[in-house]
């Protein structure tokens, strides 16, 4: 389940931030709010809820 706060993988492979890993703000009418950080740059983008995987990250 995907919910604000959730960290998420971006999964369509057709996109251009296929790979990348955020951190979801909002969730609204079947789409979340993503950010992206890293390094010098912070960028925060939409995507439908299906083209989304929640990743675990903890101690391994």
């Amino acid at each position: 389940m995907i919910l604000p706060g959730s960290a998420v993988r971006v999964v369509n492979a057709g996109d251009t931030y296929y790979g990348f890993e955020g951190q979801v703000q909002r969730v609204v009418d079947g789409k979340a709010a993503v950010i992206f950080s890293g390094g010098n740059w912070t960028k925060i983008v939409s995507f439908q809820l299906p083209e989304l995987e929640a990743v675990s990250r903890g101690k391994k």
